[in-house]
């Protein structure tokens, strides 16, 4: 699959039947004019933002190159991914599509791959974790109230221990992109509420320190560096938003990250 992926960043490569090479790139304009007809309910502009958007479904699973599944399957998957967003998502809330697509199509494919490559529990940790749920609900249903896990290791004569370890084996193993909480296409994911605090005082003296190294930049420089690692945008887009060529935007972006990277040291 490895190799694939690598043929695929070519564009030279046929995935489910679709010519890479040939995907359409949709500007700015066409999106938010597609968007709208998709909110009036046009299926042919859903068709074609989805046809817009499938080259971001291809970076993707670029990142799962590692895997043993079929590049075909996992394109299949992040297009399911991709709809998904493109249902969900609320232009009104001043977020990227692509920012909200792609996890969206990240949890779509790792769903896929946890419930296609389930790890395999042995025999005996299964009947231990089911003779510990039967004896819960006997608890429950005799005393009304959730037993401890010492009584229940007391009721089945099995030590706490194994209990525990068996009951974590059962479980359905939860994919950071899993969804929370969804409510009116704002969507809440596993990894929203994870916090390193361990590594939070060291991110903030890394921004401070960023700042401070974007104000040796040129007002140019800046605004290249805004535009492309802010805004998302392409280098094309940028050379004609700021009336460049896309060489010299590569220059003057290769210089801005030179001189960050010098500060950063």
């Amino acid at each position: 699959m490895i190799r694939r992926i690598q043929r695929m960043a070519l564009n030279k490569v046929e995935i489910c039947g679709v010519n890479t090479s040939k995907l359409p790139v949709l500007k700015t304009e066409e999106k938010e004019e597609l968007f709208r007809r998709i909110k009036e309910g046009d299926e042919q502009a859903r068709e074609l933002y989805i046809k817009g958007n499938l080259r971001l479904v291809l970076s993707v699973i670029r990142r799962f190159g590692s895997s043993s599944e079929n590049a075909d399957d996992l394109f299949q998957i992040g297009c399911i991914g991709l709809m998904k967003a493109i249902d969900n998502f609320d232009s009104t809330l001043n977020v990227k599509f692509s920012t909200y697509a792609v996890p969206m199509i990240i949890g779509e494919i790792r769903r896929y791959l946890r419930d296609n490559n389930s790890i395999r529990v042995s025999r005996s940790l299964r009947d231990t974790a089911y003779k510990a749920i039967y004896a819960r609900e006997g608890y429950v249903k005799k005393n009304r109230k959730e037993p401890t896990i010492t009584e229940i290791a007391e009721e089945i004569g099995i030590p706490k221990e194994e209990i525990v370890y068996a009951m974590d084996a059962i479980q359905t193993p939860m994919s950071l992109y899993d969804p929370v909480y969804t409510e009116g296409g704002d969507t809440l994911y596993v990894m929203d509420q994870i916090s390193d605090k361990k590594n939070r005082e060291e991110n903030w003296i890394e921004v401070l320190s960023l700042n401070e190294a974007v104000k040796k930049l040129t007002d140019r420089e800046r605004h290249i560096i805004r535009l492309r690692f802010y805004e998302g945008k392409t280098q094309m887009e940028v050379a004609r938003l700021i009336r460049i060529s896309q060489a010299q935007v590569s220059r003057l972006e290769k210089s801005a990250l030179k001189t960050l990277r010098n500060y950063l040291r």
